[in-house]
């Protein structure tokens, strides 16, 4: 067996050893992908595990992340830190290797994956970042941006809707830089695909503009590795490279078996795995010779890098100004002139929030350069188009205006990909009520803590005449049980301004959540959004007889009845809550101040469910709500019908001080 043979059977026996140490996990698609893995990490993807942040490194994306026991393996072997002791610990508390693979968790991992399809969304994000990063840095002579993007996937990747919404996008785009590579073992956890997929993928790819590479064999790497090479070649079209596996490769007993898809061997078959191999017999063993391999097979990427670092280095002394923009496009902080500059907070006349947003999107994007993002085909009622800022197409990647069309799912995973990979600040836009299309990628965006920007416009019953389907309800209360994302909605244009200088800089996925109708501007509001609540009315008494809290368009009905409240001398104190979870981080003593806990009569009002609010009214209060769907008329008569009136926050308001 030669030394390259040798390196596949160890990937495919390593492998098997990691899930059956941990008895969990998924052994059979680690073991069929062995080949591919060798081909593309081995020969002919560009990266360096002595430097996992080389910034033109090729980007590898898993998206079948459950074969995680694959790229763990391989970035033990490769040299990325992993010891043999963290595949020992596959699966356990504290570990490296979690069950599916984690960024920031484990060096060397560029996304989150394990959700299927997310990762053949997120390897055309990466592929846009590139291009875009390529069109404002590369110049003759200097390409300082120029590395692909590839990605393994399965059959339930590519059953998944969101992988043929990112496909067919990434056919039209023209992104010749991005391959990726079926693992086409034809069997899913409930047996042969048969039973639910017989659709012809490489015809689907051609016609979504793919070049389409077909192999008879998988399994062998010299014939993978130079379709990989005849992918490069083609610069037009993105690549599909077709791989029939055999899951569970080189177990006699579980060979294209659903039974080796996610349970481990046993042990009996895992030694039966190794001496039909030819390997070792001893559990975690990789043979000398193979580590020395691939530490050859890695001297060809430090010698790379070390060419862009010297080529970077003259590019920087020719291009001084296009080094200090790398250098500002490249960090997470917002330049003072952003943070500092008053205009950002200068808004006059009623004006609906989405419009607010798409003003706050211009005036960002000239302080801005690197700001760039898009709508799921919206832009003209989301507001979100950058003007002056071109159409990012196939034929022009400096534009700024990403155009996703109807695919928020794709969109949503793409922009996590962008925001993955360095340089570019990205917002994407949707009506509210369509946040359940994207629901899993904007919760990716949340377990990695990317800084996405979610433009969610049309947030209420607002909507109107659209009715039921186009009002969004529970959205608010969906989103805001999300962990690490933050659900901002303003009441008004500086809150506005508040809510987008915070998705700027909290280091963390933001939803904006914004009107379709037109509000009021209020004196007192301002900065002091950015605590999530705040008051923004207060009582004349030291103690207000009453609390009425409100966010986004319902703040004006709450406004409205603090006055009324007045001329029967009930003494109110306004809070406005654009954000509850930034609130709830806030010192006690400050959520004392905002709501103190001796006045219990309090009153909330919001055009969304009630329960997130019972939080605030407590025991004693009363929330303002709908707890049902909406209906077709319009905005006006909708408000009026279901309860969101000045008079019927006084109602509230008296009636829990009768009690």
């Amino acid at each position: 067996m030669d030394i390259r043979q040798k390196t596949v059977n160890t990937i495919r026996v390593l492998a098997a050893d990691t899930v059956q140490k941990a008895n969990s996990g998924h052994p059979g698609a680690p073991m069929g992908m062995a080949g591919m893995a060798y081909a593309l990490w081995m020969d002919q993807m560009q990266h360096n595990p002595k430097n996992p942040a080389w910034k033109n490194r090729d980007r590898f994306v898993l998206s079948s992340g459950h074969a995680s026991a694959l790229i763990y393996t391989l970035l033990h072997l490769t040299g990325y830190g992993l010891e043999m002791d963290d595949l020992k610990q596959f699966r356990q508390w504290g570990s490296k290797t979690p069950g599916h693979p984690e960024y920031r968790h484990t060096v060397g991992i560029e996304t989150t994956t394990g959700p299927l399809g997310q990762g053949v969304a997120n390897a055309v994000g990466f592929a846009i970042a590139e291009t875009m990063m390529a069109a404002k840095f590369n110049r003759p002579g200097f390409p300082v941006v120029d590395h692909r993007t590839y990605a393994f996937c399965g059959d339930g990747c590519l059953m998944e809707g969101i992988s043929g919404e990112a496909a067919s996008l990434a056919g039209t785009l023209k992104l010749g830089k991005l391959t990726l590579l079926y693992d086409d073992n034809e069997i899913s956890i409930e047996g042969d695909t048969d039973i639910a997929f017989r659709e012809n993928v490489g015809m689907r790819f051609e016609a979504y503009g793919w070049q389409v590479i077909r192999l008879d064999d998988g399994n062998d790497a010299e014939k993978v590795a130079a379709a990989i090479a005849e992918a490069k070649k083609d610069e037009e079209r993105p690549t599909l490279i077709i791989c029939p596996t055999k899951i569970g490769f080189g177990c006699p007993a579980k060979e294209g078996s659903a039974s080796s898809h996610g349970s481990p061997l046993g042990a009996d078959n895992v030694l039966a795995t190794k001496q039909n191999l030819g390997m070792p017999e001893e559990s975690f063993t990789v043979l000398p010779e193979v580590y020395a391999h691939v530490a050859q097979c890695m001297e060809k990427n430090e010698k790379a890098e070390k060419a862009w670092d010297d080529m970077f280095a003259a590019y920087c002394e020719q291009y001084p100004e296009l080094k200090e923009e790398w250098d500002a496009w490249h960090t997470e902080e917002l330049p003072e002139d952003v943070v500092m500059n008053d205009e950002l907070w200068q808004w006059d006349g009623k004006i609906a929030t989405r419009a607010t947003s798409g003003e706050m999107i211009n005036r960002l994007a000239k302080l801005l350069p690197n700001l760039v993002g898009g709508s799921a085909d919206l832009a003209p009622s989301n507001l979100t188009n950058i003007k002056g800022g071109g159409d990012y197409s196939a034929e022009n990647r400096a534009g700024r205006n990403l155009h996703f069309g109807v695919r928020e799912h794709a969109m949503a995973a793409i922009c996590n990909a962008i925001a993955l990979h360095g340089g570019l600040r990205v917002f994407c836009g949707t009506f509210f009520v369509f946040s359940d299309y994207m629901k899993h990628s904007m919760r990716m965006s949340a377990i990695m803590k990317l800084p996405v920007t979610y433009v969610l416009t049309h947030d209420s019953i607002g909507v109107g005449e659209d009715g039921a389907t186009h009002e969004p309800i529970e959205h608010l209360a969906g989103l805001r049980a999300t962990p690490d994302l933050l659900v901002l909605r303003p009441a008004d244009g500086k809150e506005t301004t508040a809510a987008w200088l915070t998705a700027l800089t909290c280091g963390l996925p933001t939803a904006l959540v914004l009107t379709r109708q037109n509000l009021p501007q209020y004196e007192n509001s301002g900065c002091e959004a950015m605590k999530g609540g705040y008051i923004l009315s207060d009582s004349e008494k030291e103690t207000p007889d009453v609390l009425l809290m409100a966010s986004g368009s319902e703040v004006e009905q709450v406004m409205g009845a603090k006055e009324e409240l007045k001329k029967d001398g009930i003494d109110a104190r306004v809070i406005s809550m654009p954000c509850m979870k930034l609130f709830l981080q806030q010192s006690k003593e400050y959520q004392e101040s905002v709501i103190p806990s001796n006045v219990r009569a309090r009153v909330s009002m919001e055009a969304g469910v009630t329960m997130p609010w019972y939080r605030f009214v407590g025991l004693d209060g009363i929330a303002l709500g709908i707890d049902h769907y909406g209906a077709s008329a319009p905005a006006a008569i909708l408000f009026k019908e279901f309860g969101f009136t000045v008079e019927n926050v006084v109602k509230a308001a008296k009636e829990v001080l009768a009690k």
